[in-house]
């Protein structure tokens, strides 16, 4: 199946996992189960889920049994970055009412409401990623990977770096190690996720950990570049917001040609991590490759 098709295929389990899984929206409490729909289910990118299965097959070929432990990890770190999404888009961080083309959740909700939705998004996760069918041995290792990533050493770490930095210039060193944490973190452990639940073994899994970082930097860059450059109708979220409220984006300390520079050093990078993996070159590897590029060419 050419990897186009293999995506496709996952984005439609992903999907179809996360619908039956979610409180449905007319048990109680309603209107806190209808947020949590609302934040997860829709037009998202599901890249990060997405990642978890190109892993997997990039490191060996799992088997049906491996894949439904997969839809768990997949599903888990799609509530998490969920979940990051509805506090991110709050009145006290980014006061945003625009993402993935409808408006945020304390926007069609209430402040409470969001919080609420974004803490039990947050439980969700982890209850869904400790039932997965997997070992014992696999389960731990993948729950720690993904409390790693969320917590003060990861994504809400950088988030609040980035707080602290609004309104200043950050040098380029201290804007890369904030978003190492905050956007990084989270494609690291996605990928380190779907190599543990398909068993494999440590130097697969030390290949997908070196992935991880320059991808996490081609997505950020290639986010910066789209926020300047593109159009709330096509992001599906505010454009220019970083900027209108003094952040330091990879364009506004290199400018849009640094970016664009910066990013073809990230891709090639990335292209030389992919190169390591046991699956390189081969089939089960391919959609691995074609979601690499994917953050360094899309346009939303």
């Amino acid at each position: 199946m050419p990897a186009e098709a293999t995506l496709r295929a996952w984005r439609s389990r992903i999907d179809a996992f996360l619908e039956s899984r979610l409180p449905p929206a007319d048990s109680s409490p309603q209107r806190l189960h209808q947020a949590m729909r609302h934040a997860v289910l829709g037009d998202g990118k599901r890249l990060r889920p997405l990642l978890v299965y190109a892993a997997a097959h990039a490191a060996g070929t799992p088997d049906e049994e491996a894949m439904r432990a997969l839809d768990h990890a997949a599903a888990a770190v799609e509530l998490v970055h969920a979940y990051s999404l509805v506090h991110d888009d709050l009145p006290a961080m980014d006061d945003d009412a625009l993402r993935r083309g409808q408006p945020t959740v304390h926007v069609a909700f209430d402040e409470a409401t969001a919080i609420l939705a974004g803490d039990a998004l947050h439980a969700e996760a982890f209850a869904l990623l400790a039932s997965a069918p997997a070992t014992a041995a696999s389960r731990v290792a993948a729950l720690a990977e993904l409390a790693r990533a969320a917590g003060s050493r990861g994504m809400c770490g950088g988030q609040a770096l980035d707080i602290e930095a609004t309104g200043k210039q950050q040098d380029i060193e201290a804007l890369a190690a904030m978003h190492r944490l905050k956007t990084g973190a989270l494609i690291e452990a996605s990928l380190q996720l779907g190599g543990l639940l398909a068993g494999a073994n440590l130097k697969a899994l030390a290949a997908l950990r070196e992935i991880g970082r320059p991808l996490g930097l081609a997505f950020q860059i290639k986010d910066d570049l789209l926020d300047a450059e593109s159009d709330s109708a096509t992001l599906g979220k505010t454009a220019g917001k970083d900027e209108a409220q003094g952040k330091s984006t990879y364009v506004t300390v290199l400018g849009i040609e640094g970016a664009r520079a910066r990013l073809g050093v990230a891709a090639a990078a990335l292209d030389d991590a992919l190169r390591a993996l046991p699956q390189a070159g081969k089939s089960e590897g391919q959609a691995l490759s074609d979601l690499a590029l994917l953050a360094t060419r899309r346009e939303r």
